[in-house]
């Protein structure tokens, strides 16, 4: 026979592991995409604090005596929540950023796409690079390591054991916004060089036939180019998305280290 109690401190310690988990899932990558129904991802927090429950310590209930007390808990657990997720959600912006610096180069910054995934207008190179890291995502189940580093998230930052430290966490984001644009250009650099030798062709031409409107032959090369370079640089992306892989990890890990 199971005997198998549950008393209303198992519910507000329940709903604490819940307010951090779909905090969590509602602002990190591959989970929060608009076109992600609601219900399946509070369904998702549901179910992870439901399994989280069962495997954390009783002992770990947090100490609280007034409905305020409770409340600053629930914040504080929110809070860590949020950062988590924004810290791997900011990663995969990226290859957006990325995008974009293609996009300028190629001459095709004019043109925007609606990205059904975020409902915001986007480059277009931006919204191919971010289908390609979803699809490495599935496929090398990277969506495990979060809920991973999530679940880890318990033993090192216990409920109601944070402590913003706004030095550290700032420390953290600023040196990452440093990494951003190194990143960012890092991935286009096939592009970049490409474009830069076509220019210097094309202003070589200019000077030896002037009267050839270099204007236009130079918006229609500018997209052969960026097109091929990519068709042939194509396999370099599920290496990035793998660098785009770890930066994420170092920046949970720099995020849940200012959370102790």
């Amino acid at each position: 026979m199971i005997n198998y109690s549950f008393s209303i401190l198992d519910l507000e310690y329940f709903l604490l592991l819940f307010t951090r988990i779909s905090c969590f899932v509602f602002i990190a990558p591959f989970f929060s995409m608009r076109n992600t129904p609601a219900r399946v991802r509070v369904g998702i927090s549901f179910f992870t604090a439901a399994l989280l429950y069962q495997a954390l310590s009783p002992a770990e209930v947090p100490v609280y005596d007034t409905v305020l007390e409770y409340g600053i808990v629930i914040m504080k657990e929110a809070i860590v929540g949020l950062l988590i997720g924004f810290a791997a959600n900011i990663c995969t912006s990226i290859v957006n950023f990325a995008g974009s610096i293609a996009d300028m180069e190629t001459g095709l910054s004019m043109v925007t796409l609606m990205d059904p995934t975020s409902r915001e207008n986007s480059s277009i190179t931006g919204v191919f690079y971010q289908y390609v890291l979803m699809l490495v995502m599935t496929a090398t189940g990277m969506y495990r390591y979060l809920f991973s580093a999530l679940a880890d998230t318990f033993r090192l930052i216990p409920v109601n054991g944070a402590v913003l430290r706004g030095d550290r966490l700032a420390d953290s984001l600023i040196t990452f916004l440093g990494d951003y644009v190194i990143i960012g250009f890092r991935i286009v650099l096939p592009i970049f060089c490409a474009i830069l030798l076509l220019n210097a062709v094309l202003g070589v031409l200019a000077k030896v036939s002037p009267q050839m409107n270099m204007f236009s032959v130079g918006i229609q090369l500018k997209i052969l180019v960026g097109f091929g370079v990519m068709f042939f640089t194509a396999g370099m992306l599920p290496g990035i998305g793998d660098f785009v892989f770890r930066e994420m990890k170092e920046m949970i890990d720099s995020f849940v280290g200012a959370l102790q």
